[in-house]
């Protein structure tokens, strides 16, 4: 499993048939380690190589616009139907789920903790003008904190508020580091967990689920794609077997970090 910088068109990585798959992806399926888990399994059976591309969703996006992946696996679902229809995209199925969770220092100067209205918990943090730290990156988890405060009419602003332009890792390390609040995917927070004093403040609400679809790049728009291989990768994630492997994957105290949601997994379970 090889990491690309994002942003390598200027000279393909992959071409059809050359048993190389680029993916870009979210950071929080490579930072939670999952990619990790799974993704050997597709590259023994198939004798390819997966180079990943991990940035935010919206980057993921911008690179296989630019015809520099050959599927991407991303997490915010307006941007990904946008995506079919503008005709860069085909074949879209979900993959997975987690959630949100808004974290925050022990101290919790806002008052949030046990809290379930997330736009609720938002406008405490901004009233009181306690830190938060937003990755500011376009990725879905950003949009996702964008949605937030746009449901509590807030658009916040202010030395309290530091937007980073970071990945999921990092705006974890710089919350921790300021006694920040910040919204993060359970699963990258979870595989953190051991390095953080943040704790979960928020969790439960309806608006921070945090499902995941997996898009080919239309070869149509771009015909230099790994097309055949992408559509082995799509067909392999979705299986029964690597859902279960996606199941499989826990934290050390058994609790998921992302739950199967493909159609052949919930069929499977109807069985």
């Amino acid at each position: 499993l090889a990491v690309l910088a994002a942003g390598c068109g200027a000279e393909r990585a992959s071409a059809p048939g050359d048993g190389r798959l680029v993916l870009a992806t979210t950071t929080s399926t490579y930072d939670s380690g999952l990619l990790d888990h799974i993704v050997p399994d597709f590259e023994a059976k198939y004798e390819a190589t997966v180079q990943v591309i991990a940035v935010g969703t919206g980057q993921a996006i911008k690179t296989a616009e630019n015809g520099d992946a050959d599927v991407i696996l991303v997490h915010a679902r307006a941007k990904e139907d946008k995506f079919v229809a503008e005709g860069y995209g085909v074949d879209r199925r979900d993959v997975m789920y987690n959630d949100f969770v808004i974290l925050g220092a022990r101290s919790d100067p806002a008052g949030i903790e046990g809290m379930t209205d997330a736009a609720a918990a938002l406008a405490k943090i901004a009233k009181a003008g306690a830190s938060f730290a937003s990755r500011g990156d376009e990725s879905g988890t950003h949009a996702k904190e964008l949605e937030i405060w746009q449901r509590a009419g807030i658009v916040p602003a202010g030395d309290w508020y530091m937007s980073l332009g970071q990945g999921m890792g990092a705006t974890l390390t710089v919350a921790n580091e300021k006694g920040a609040y910040t919204l993060a995917d359970r699963g990258t927070y979870l595989s953190r967990e051991g390095d953080l004093d943040l704790q979960v403040m928020v969790e439960g609400d309806p608006l921070l689920f945090n499902p995941y679809g997996v898009i080919r790049v239309s070869p149509e728009k771009w015909p230099e794609v790994n097309t055949e291989l992408a559509a082995k990768f799509v067909e392999w994630l979705t299986s029964v077997e690597t859902q279960e492997k996606i199941a499989a994957y826990q934290h050390s105290s058994g609790v998921p970090l992302f739950y199967p949601d493909s159609e052949r997994w919930k069929a499977a379970q109807k069985d």
